[in-house]
């Protein structure tokens, strides 16, 4: 369904395989930027008028994130609420990372001098969880080769330990199924699998990390009511994950909005299947056993012909990173491996 409709809300871009690093907009995103920054050109801009974009945005983002809108917050950053989260740890609280994990979920930890955090390798880390560790920070999709923790055993090593955790989901959210509300954080920012402006991110929490997580960024966009926020005590914070939100980019959670509705209207289960087939299929024709991602991370000489036949990659960690989306083409695939396999 996918491969046949997708013309309806992309224009496609041939050999575009560079999702994990910035992900292409639908036709209706770029739309709805367009007529935003006319508007502030031509003097129309009115700051109160981007709230329902944040709304829908918010709303949208529960549906692909598997969670509620209450409980979900805007964040402009990864960095922002993983600090936010080390900033709210006990002192001598011990955070388990992997060692190849993406710097923006671990150096906040790694900065908070009250805290001891610890590296394994990713294929130990479930296995390293223990009534000692009182946090774990990972990222639901490796940013470099494209692995996939098992969501499913992390919660579960988790709650017989009694650990917090905090997931990563920008490498994830869109096409892998996340059912956030089961950890206690996570965080995603937007312009890679949700196609939306850099700028519009996101964070869940669940009911458990509400009694415990501490919204140190707080502004006046974190009020009951933001608009009655703006001056003086006391302070007054929403009552639901709001709290947690930063003051947003309006107008990237204007293109953000009509990216999110579409996605989760498609459904991550949808997205997923087309995807990670896509990822299969080029992983066959070159030889490699099938996995769960989209992202193929892959030892290749043929980086140059691969750039000169007109595809757009990624370097990481001394690999070519490709990764395929709803936008993608069986042909992308076929044509990627003809070049990879000579």
């Amino acid at each position: 369904m996918l491969a046949r409709d997708i013309d309806q809300w992309f224009d496609p871009v041939p050999g575009y395989l560079n999702t994990a690093s910035i992900g292409l907009p639908p036709r209706r995103t770029v739309a709805a930027c367009r007529e935003r920054l006319t508007e502030w050109q031509a003097g129309r801009g009115d700051p109160p008028s981007f709230d329902p974009d944040v709304s829908r945005s918010r709303s949208a983002f529960a549906r692909i994130a598997g969670t509620r809108p209450e409980l979900v917050g805007i964040a402009s950053q990864v960095s922002i609420v993983s600090g936010m989260t080390a900033a709210s740890l006990q002192d001598r609280a011990v955070v388990l990372c992997a060692e190849e994990e993406f710097t923006s979920v671990t150096f906040p930890f790694l900065n908070d001098s009250r805290l001891e955090t610890r590296f394994v390798p990713l294929d130990r880390l479930l296995d390293s969880v223990t009534d000692e560790i009182d946090l774990v920070a990972v990222s639901a999709v490796q940013s470099s080769d494209g692995r996939v923790i098992d969501l499913d055993r992390l919660a579960e090593v988790a709650r017989h330990h009694d650990a917090r955790t905090f997931v990563d989901a920008t490498q994830a959210a869109g096409w892998l199924p996340l059912d956030a509300g089961r950890f206690d954080v996570t965080a995603c920012h937007g312009y890679k699998w949700l196609c939306s402006p850099r700028g519009a991110g996101f964070l869940t929490v669940s009911e458990r990390s509400k009694e415990w997580l501490k919204p140190v960024n707080a502004g006046w966009y974190a009020g009951e009511d933001p608009w009655a926020s703006i001056y003086g005590p006391p302070l007054r914070l929403a009552r639901d994950a709001r709290r947690f939100d930063v003051s947003p980019a309006w107008f990237s959670y204007s293109g953000a909005a009509e990216a999110l509705e579409l996605l989760a209207d498609l459904g991550p289960e949808s997205v997923g299947e087309y995807s990670v087939g896509l990822a299969n299929r080029f992983r066959e024709a070159v030889g490699l056993e099938p996995s769960n991602s989209a992202i193929v991370s892959l030892a290749t000489t043929a980086a140059h012909e691969l750039a000169a036949a007109g595809f757009s990659v990624a370097h990481r960690a001394n690999r070519v990173r490709l990764s395929f989306y709803l936008y993608n083409s069986y042909e992308d695939a076929d044509h990627a491996a003809r070049i990879v396999t000579g």
